[in-house]
């Protein structure tokens, strides 16, 4: 008899040989029976063994016993805080969190009474991790899926959780080993589409709200009155054409400042002296620039009008894109220097 086979006698050794016959065993990318039956054998004789709890549950996932894989994880985690091992075994088709993310859909608990609480437990079981070690991109970008999940399983409502998930892989992409992670990108840019769309019905509900407002008529007189340079020839939103218009000029009344998530560009809703409401995007210059009530003198806009449908919604608005500092002037002044947001490069040498 070999010497391993004598010292595998106790029941702590025995258990120690079986998880690490079964943790061989399930290298192999698909379910294996061999390795799940031995490292049933090991927790059996040592429950205690964390390591073995999160090999079994890890090779139970395969074969698609997510509840069974779920309840070896926690009984893992009972027996010592494994975060920093659960980052080294799970790859990113494995969320130690309890989700499996893939190609978009939640594996684990769709269909489930008490998703929501399940989704819950795992931005919680994602954050202890990240605590671990700020700097790994697995745990971001698993804290990201769960807060992503969240927003879906809620009703596709609560864009704090699409905000959180948003920046959740942006610290993921920070990590060099995550850049050959295509999921990351993927689900990255599932963020960005919808907080896209929670903007687009944003500018929709307020174009709704004061297009006939009784204030609109108001503003007429006073920006018919507005001098402008004779180089440039005054116009209405609904003169402008689609493209750049050069040496036009257009008035407006700013009605509202839009909050978004996005740093650049910056939306303001207007109105023009025939009372049509528009929307402005602005880039290069500060948010406390331009407020509310200012009367803005837009030179040679950028028009587009939009007319598209997305899920039997239809989405139809005008909107001016001004680029530079020059091409606004507020209340009658032109812009400094100082009211511009300045671009910066960093470069770093990495041997």
């Amino acid at each position: 008899m070999c010497p391993w086979a004598e010292q595998r006698k106790s029941p702590l050794q025995h258990a120690t040989y079986e998880y690490l016959r079964g943790k061989i065993l399930d290298v192999f990318p698909d379910y294996r029976k061999e390795a799940e039956d031995h490292l049933s054998k090991a927790v059996k004789l040592n429950p205690a063994l964390a390591d073995a709890w999160l090999c079994l549950g890890n090779c139970i996932w395969k074969k698609g016993d997510l509840s069974s894989a779920k309840n070896c994880f926690t009984l893992a985690l009972s027996k010592t805080f494994l975060c920093v091992f659960i980052s080294f075994f799970f790859t990113d088709k494995f969320l130690f969190s309890y989700l499996l993310l893939k190609d978009g859909h939640n594996c684990l608990i769709q269909g489930t009474e008490n998703e929501v609480e399940l989704v819950e437990e795992s931005i919680q079981h994602a954050k202890e991790a990240i605590t671990l070690d700020v700097k790994d991109g697995d745990s971001w970008y698993n804290l990201g899926n769960a807060c992503l999940t969240s927003f879906f399983v809620t009703g596709a409502w609560d864009h704090s959780k699409l905000r959180q998930s948003s920046k959740a892989y942006q610290n993921a992409e920070k990590d060099d080993r995550m850049k050959s992670n295509p999921d990351l990108y993927f689900n990255c840019a599932t963020t960005r589409f919808y907080k896209m769309v929670n903007l687009l019905d944003k500018l929709e509900n307020m174009l709704r709200g004061h297009a006939r407002s009784k204030r609109l008529a108001s503003l007429s007189p006073s920006l018919d009155a507005v001098n402008l340079n004779s180089a440039y020839k005054r116009a209405t939103i609904d003169l402008l054409l689609d493209g750049l218009n050069k040496a036009v000029a257009v008035v407006g009344k700013v009605l509202f400042f839009i909050k978004h998530d996005n740093v650049a560009p910056l939306y303001y809703l207007l109105c023009d002296s025939n009372q049509i409401c528009f929307f402005l995007s602005v880039y290069g210059i500060h948010r406390i620039t331009i407020k509310e009530g200012d009367q803005l003198t837009l030179l040679e806009p950028y028009y587009r009008h939009f007319d598209f449908s997305w899920k039997e919604k239809h989405y139809q608005f005008k909107s001016i894109r001004i680029d530079f500092l020059e091409q606004v002037l507020v209340n009658g002044k032109t812009l400094s220097f100082r009211q511009a947001v300045h671009t910066s490069i960093y470069a770093q040498h990495k041997p």
